[in-house]
């Protein structure tokens, strides 16, 4: 039986990095053993290794330990990677890449387009909702479009971070209107070790890091899924943002395309999830779905891509 090349493929989100190792085709049960080091498909969950959340030495250290666990004989690497966003941020990661894997085929991409693929697409597009938020999209003319994705200092609404930074605004409304915290205020002062709003507000500004935050976020979406007034409002507010983000790709490049839903926040929260669908309003409901299998899986299929082409 011949022996296909070994791929790589990389998500590299705001908070972990997802690495799974493939040395068989598309479709081959082989791909589903995840026990053997070096052997076939290797899969490993590491620390981050976003350029813009733990600078060069950081991902270079994450992207050493990965190649060290994987093993060698890789032919290609495809990194999905939040916030790569520049040719310039893409050939650092590239450059890196090729140093723990020397004599592979290296791609970098930002991390929406892997959803597509993860989702067996070529068009159509994706809203991502995790830490930050995203939508991206490609039609059939090869044309492509985006909205979002510019960081927590410049939008990402929708995400974990925004959605937990309105409920920090929530606390702060509550008290400077009189009023006793509410479930949601209480149950993230609980979770925080804050005893109330002022104190709530030091620890935002004192550990800033969007991923601390952005955890928090289920904690929220939870509480508007049992009814809570204010989460509930967070949520719809969420939801609108989400749903603009995809809408704004689909306007661009065809109200016809099919949208992939992503992100630990849409995939996890059914709630959210439904009401960004609603709020799309597609004329075909049935052509939004939720992302079946981690986004990984689709920088794998886009490794296999750089060897076949």
């Amino acid at each position: 039986m011949p022996v296909s090349p070994a791929v790589l493929g990389l998500h590299i989100g705001g908070s972990k990095t997802h690495a799974v190792r493939s040395d068989a085709a598309q479709g081959d049960p082989a791909q589903s053993d995840t026990r053997a080091p070096g052997g076939t498909g290797v899969e490993i969950t590491e620390a981050s290794a976003n350029l813009s959340s733990v600078g060069h030495q950081g991902a270079d250290a994450v992207l050493r330990r990965i190649a060290a666990s994987v093993g060698g004989g890789i032919e290609a690497v495809c990194a999905g990677a939040a916030g790569a966003d520049t040719p310039a941020s893409r050939a650092v990661l590239s450059a890196l890449l090729t140093e723990h894997f020397p004599g592979a085929r290296i791609e970098v991409v930002h991390d929406t387009r892997i959803v597509l693929a993860a989702a067996g697409l070529d068009v159509g597009a994706v809203v991502v909702a995790g830490t930050g938020s995203v939508a991206w999209g490609r039609n059939r003319d090869g044309r492509e479009a985006r909205s979002g994705g510019y960081g927590y200092l410049l939008g990402d609404e929708g995400g974990g971070y925004s959605v937990v930074r309105d409920a920090v605004r929530e606390a702060l409304r509550e008290y400077y209107a009189g009023l006793e915290p509410g479930t949601l205020v209480k149950a993230l002062m609980s979770a925080t070790a804050n005893v109330d709003a002022l104190q709530l507000m030091d620890s935002f500004y004192a550990k800033p890091e969007p991923d601390h935050w952005a955890g928090l976020a289920p904690l929220v979406l939870d509480l508007a899924a049992e009814g809570d007034p204010a989460a509930l409002r967070i949520q719809a507010e969420a939801a609108h943002s989400l749903a603009t983000l995809a809408r704004q790709v689909m306007g661009e490049l065809g109200l016809d395309l099919p949208l992939v839903m992503a992100g630990a926040l849409l995939v996890n929260q059914s709630q959210l999830a439904g009401a960004v669908a609603r709020k799309v309003s597609l004329e075909d409901p049935s052509s939004i779905r939720i992302l079946a299998q981690p986004p990984v899986h689709g920088a794998v299929e886009l490794a296999r891509q750089l060897i076949r082409n």
